[in-house]
């Protein structure tokens, strides 16, 4: 008969157990032979699919259309009086906050990022599934306060790293707690934010991928970078404009905390 783990092992594999709940049924797999060709399988699977699947490219139509649009949006604001009012559909919310804060270049940059440089990958998807995971009731966070000297030491023995932490609620950002993840097969720290209504969680791993990109997937914003030997992302459906203004916070006071 089918070992009646291998449920629980595929869940382990798809990343929606808790770091209690992998760390035993790492210990069941290590002496079931069934389970362990289970995880095997599913690796492989895994593996031949980021190799072989094929992603299709947006148009040139859709390009030339985009590529416009930025070109637009980067005229000086004499030219943006001028110009007749844009649809609906093309004054999205990011242009407007993403040129205020940060200038016209570098939303032009951003922008092409956005829409150009998303490259799929089941990590990713692990991310964005982590994300999401923890908005279900009593999945948010392993340890709740507004104290950084309480959440930070707490993840020493719960995730496999210490990741920058503070409350940055004068800015706008309130510390909610953190949690350890398992992701990719790995235990991470989350460090849980709030801005307005918006949950933002921020993951911390040993650097291994080594990305540093902005994407979207399924909704969701994404923000990935690097300080150090470690590597973070933020995920949250808030707008652009404030996930990237905590990710300013973090990288500020991570290379403040780097010189001293």
């Amino acid at each position: 008969m089918p070992c009646a783990e291998g449920s629980r092992v595929q869940a382990y594999f798809d990343a929606e157990v808790d770091a209690v709940a992998a760390a035993d049924i790492e210990r069941h797999t290590a002496g079931c032979p069934e389970c362990r060709a289970l995880l095997e399988d599913l690796e492989a699977t895994r593996t031949l699919i980021r190799r072989e699947a094929h992603y299709g490219h947006a148009p040139p139509l859709l390009r030339e259309r985009i590529t416009r649009m930025l070109d637009q949006e980067t005229a000086s604001p004499l030219q943006r009086q001028d110009r007749p009012r844009l649809p609906a559909w093309r004054t999205r919310p990011f242009w407007f906050g993403a040129l205020g804060g940060i200038g016209a270049a570098v939303a032009a940059t951003t922008a092409f990022f956005l829409l150009f440089a998303t490259v799929p990958d089941a990590f990713l998807d692990e991310v964005v599934a982590a994300h999401v995971r923890s908005l279900m009731p009593a999945h948010l966070t392993d340890v709740v306060s507004t104290d950084q000297h309480t959440v930070k030491p707490w993840f020493a023995g719960h995730a496999d790293v210490s990741p920058v932490v503070a409350d940055f609620t004068p800015q706008g950002y309130r510390l909610v707690g953190g949690r350890a993840d398992y992701i990719d097969g790995r235990r991470v720290a989350v460090v849980v934010y709030q801005h307005g209504p918006h949950i933002i969680n921020v993951f911390t791993w040993a650097s291994r991928h080594g990305s540093a990109r902005v994407t979207t997937r399924n909704g969701y914003h994404v923000v990935f970078w690097g300080a150090g030997n470690l590597e973070y992302c933020a995920v949250s459906d808030a707008g652009w404009q404030e996930l990237q203004g905590l990710v300013g916070l973090l990288r500020a006071l991570d290379a403040r905390d780097a010189r001293e």
